[in-house]
């Protein structure tokens, strides 16, 4: 019941803040239309297609696409990592996490219900700009959606379980930052370039996939959302259901060991930090 109630509290502060502040909002997912199409360009078309693209669209559309829905899942991932290691170094620093600390729902309760109403505004927001993107370079996106909010869903308790761990690190070392901000990046690389021929360089490369987060999860969203499930056309014989993709079991593997370890770890240092006195020291 107080997860419901942290989730309500932090809904009306959300819906506060966009409301009040609704022409940052606006300007932001403009910024970051901008800024993909600028990133495409850049990357994706050669130099000498720049001008053409510019006029005539783009060179590889689905690849175009997967660098863009790849890009989107890796700003996902480095946000929601972001919360427990920023967040929380911020929070230290100010002295919210202080009076935080002295709520009764408890700081695994708090963050999770934080995190879970910054994960739902994201992925709305993001899902129009990766609309407004795909469109503009001629891509396709198909959308089944129960495979797609079972895939987003995984996806967060995924990265959950792994901010949990960051987060207890910095609750304990506080001065994480940087260390923190590399770990952000590789997810994000790893969101944008994970695919499905990286499973198939040997059992030690695909272990390794597998065992970090958001990799499972980035090859399912663009094997779901970009090869519709492998529909070629209206070619149904090579339908294959990403319920039965290889990587879905390695997902939800992660997703319960991830969110176990994470979980343990986040109480066992927040338990160390109480009892040292430590927990809001910066």
């Amino acid at each position: 019941m107080s997860f419901f109630l942290v989730i309500k509290a932090e809904i009306v502060r959300s819906m506060i803040v966009m409301r009040r502040y609704w022409f940052r909002t606006l300007t932001g997912m403009v910024m970051g239309y901008g800024m993909l199409l600028v990133l495409i360009t850049g990357f994706m078309v050669s130099r000498d297609e720049v001008t053409k693209a510019a006029t005539s669209g783009f060179g590889d559309a689905e690849q175009a696409t997967k660098f863009v829905l790849g890009f989107i899942i890796g700003m996902f991932a480095f946000g929601i990592v972001g919360m427990f290691t920023q967040g929380l170094q911020g929070m230290a620093s100010t002295g919210v996490l202080e009076q935080l600390c002295l709520s009764p729902h408890g700081l695994v309760t708090n963050f999770l219900a934080r995190s879970t109403v910054a994960a739902v505004t994201s992925v709305l927001s993001s899902a129009l700009m990766v609309w407004l993107v795909t469109v503009t370079v001629g891509g396709t996106l198909y959308f089944d959606p129960p495979a797609v909010i079972a895939l987003m869903v995984l996806t967060f308790i995924n990265l959950i379980g792994f901010g949990f761990m960051m987060g207890g690190l910095v609750l304990v070392f506080k001065q994480v930052g940087q260390i923190a901000i590399l770990i952000r990046m590789g997810l994000f690389a790893l969101a944008i370039y994970a695919k499905d021929d990286l499973l198939e360089r040997g059992w030690a490369m695909a272990a390794f996939v597998h065992a970090l987060p958001i990799a499972d999860a980035s090859i399912l969203l663009k094997w779901a959302l970009i090869s519709n499930q492998g529909i070629v056309g209206d070619n149904y014989d090579n339908y294959q259901s990403v319920f039965v993709h290889p990587s879905m079991k390695f997902l939800i593997i992660s997703c319960v060991v991830w969110t176990l370890l994470g979980i343990t770890l986040f109480k066992s240092m927040e338990t160390w930090s109480r009892s040292k006195g430590t927990l809001g020291g910066y």
